[in-house]
Parts: C-alpha cells; structure tokens; sequence
C-alpha cells in the first residue's frame, strides 16, 4: 500500500479530548436523534427473548453516542418492555481512545446504562470497511460523522489538505472513491442488519453549490501549516504528506446507489433530510461577547477531529514518538487561534440524515 493510503485517517484526538470539543459532529448527532426516534418506532421487532442488538458504527469516544443510544433503548423499551436484553455495539478503528470510552460508560452522568441493568455495552476495534458483526443480527444501526472517512486516501491534494480546495482531476479520484466507499459501508451494513432492520446514518453534508460552511476554517488552518513550514516546525516534505481523507457528499452522492431502482442490497430509503447546522460556537459569541472563547472553541474543534489525520505524516508521529503528536497540536491551536481572532465570522455547516430500512419478512 502507498504512503498515501496507509496513513492514519480518521482517528480523532485522544485522552477525551473529542468528546469535549467535537461540537460540530455534537450538534449533527442531535439533528439525527428524531429520525432515530421514528426509525426504532418503525423496525420490525420479533416478540421472542433474544436480544436486541444496536450498532454504534464510529463510535469515538462515546459521549457523542450517549444520547443517539439512550433514545434508541427507551424506544425499544417502549416496544419489548422491560425485561429483553439489549446489547450495544460499539465499533471503531482499534486505534481510537476505547479507554475513554469505557470511562464514559461508567462514570458519564449521561450514560445510556444508568438504571438499565439488561443493558450490556461492549466495544469492537475494526474497520467499519469491514464485516463486524454476524449476519442478520443487527436491529438497529446508527452511525455519526463516521462514514465521511474514507477506507484510504487516494492521492495527495497539492498545495491543501482538504478535498474541497482541490484540482478537478483530484477531487474526481476523491469522489471515485468516496463512492466505492459508500456503497462498501451500505452493502456490509446490510448483511448484518436484520430483516426490518433499521440504520440512521448522519454525515456532514455539502450544499447544492459544493460549500460545506466550514471553508474559512480549513483556509485558516492551511495558512497556519504554511506558517509552520516557514518557522521549521514541521518540514516541507511532511507539510506535503499531509491531507484528510474525508470527502463529504451533496445529496446526489449520497441517494446514488438507489437512484436506479430505489433499492441497493436490500435497503430502501425510509426518509431523507438536509439541514443547515447553526454555529454554536458563534451562538455563544454573540450572546457574551468573549472573542477568545470563541476562538478557542473553533481551534479544539478543529485538533480534536483533524489534527491526528495531519500528524501523522510526521517524521516523530511515524517513528513512535510519543509526545509529537501533543506538540504539534499544541503549536496548531496557538496559531490557529490568532488567525481566527483577526476575523471572526460565523461558520454554519451541512447535514445529510439519512434513515435506510432493510427489506422485512413479511
């Protein structure tokens, strides 16, 4: 496998630091709870004793997945009663910070598992690229901000690090592979879905003019590498190595494979929306007037989700070193924070919700 391809993509910053400033990915699981809602009232639900599975498919951290997981069991709860087991699947990169997500589950005030003793959580390090679950076993599936990742990265973005400020001929291999992917994500969900199965997938949307809201920050952030360069923090060759291999979709993209017959793999689309997720960040801003917060809060956000991807073409990250990925961070959100301070705006982004229902028994 190429360089390219074998770097780490997709991890999101450890030590809990996702879950405290992950804001957008926050604010876009919220978007996809009522859906969720719906998609559990509406799955076909056999009256036996087995249990009940959801699958959490990207995970992180968890604590972007307490309240998507705890809705989904007080509305089996609601079908099944009281008494059925239900088991929760957490699945990530065996990368990603399990052990924060374990400390969630158990101390997190917010925990889905608090007075629900038939509630078993466990969690699972693979690809979700992969099969993960058995066949036929999954009830309900819910994924967040996952499935903009890409299995690998297909080709290096010059002069940037994100797709969207790409040449043509970049942005197509990109696109190739963002749907390769997707269809990958769908046909291995669909294997392990149940018959009447349900699965919630939420995503970080690009509008019908190709803009996901978020271009400023990411401009920014490519001016503070440069700067990085310039001021020898990180070299030209690694400068060069780095990019995101995220590729959000518009909503042709994401509805292609069902636009031939409305099926694909036994999946049908139960229900779409699109919705312009509001800045929270400058929400804040305008009620108390606190530039710097402001500030700090896009600069974590921006680290805790990307900087991981960026650091690892780092000559220190590659070869083991444990603190680099810390002090590169660190200069990231110093800088990022001075640039953003000379020109605050709001950055309101995209959401795809997007609920898919496996073909039933009857």
């Amino acid at each position: 496998m190429s360089n390219v391809a074998s770097q780490l993509h997709g991890v999101m910053e450890s030590k809990g630091s996702y879950n405290k400033h992950a804001i957008v990915p926050a604010g876009g699981a919220a978007l996809g709870v009522p859906l969720l809602e719906k998609a559990v009232q509406n799955l076909e639900l056999d009256p036996g004793e087995q249990s009940i599975v959801i699958a959490d498919y990207g995970s992180s951290q968890g604590k972007n997945s307490m309240l998507p997981m705890q809705v989904a069991i007080q509305g089996l709860r609601r079908r099944a009663g009281a008494n059925r087991a239900i088991s929760v699947f957490h699945i990530d990169q065996p990368s990603n910070d399990f052990a924060t997500l374990f400390a969630v589950l158990g101390t997190d005030p917010d925990r889905y598992v608090l007075d629900e003793p038939l509630v078993f959580p466990a969690a699972i390090g693979r690809s979700f690229y992969e099969n993960v679950l058995p066949p036929d076993s999954v009830h309900v599936a819910w994924s967040s901000f996952a499935a903009v990742w890409l299995s690998q990265i297909p080709t290096l973005i010059p002069g940037h690090f994100v797709v969207l400020f790409s040449t043509a001929s970049v942005r197509s291999e990109f696109e190739r592979q963002a749907a390769k992917d997707w269809e990958a994500f769908l046909a291995l969900r669909a294997k392990e879905l149940r018959a009447g199965g349900r699965l919630v997938v939420v995503l970080p949307a690009l509008a019908d003019d190709g803009l996901s809201g978020l271009e400023r920050l990411f401009d920014e952030a490519n001016e503070v590498l440069g700067e990085m360069v310039a001021e020898s923090e990180i070299t030209a060759e690694e400068r060069s190595r780095m990019v995101l291999g995220g590729c959000p979709r518009t909503k042709r993209g994401l509805l292609a494979p069902f636009a031939v017959s409305e099926k694909f793999q036994q999946l049908t689309v139960e229900a779409y929306e699109m919705h312009a997720l509001p800045d929270a960040a400058w929400a804040d801003y305008q009620l108390d007037g606190d530039k710097e917060a402001l500030v700090s809060k896009k600069a974590l956000f921006f680290c805790s989700v990307f900087a991981p991807s960026l650091a690892s073409a780092l000559d220190r990250v590659r070869s083991g070193d444990a603190e680099a990925l810390g002090t590169f961070g660190n200069l990231l959100v110093r800088r990022l924070k001075r640039r953003l301070a000379s020109r605050p705006t709001p950055m309101h982004s995209f959401v795809h919700v997007l609920v898919l229902a496996k073909a039933g028994q009857h």
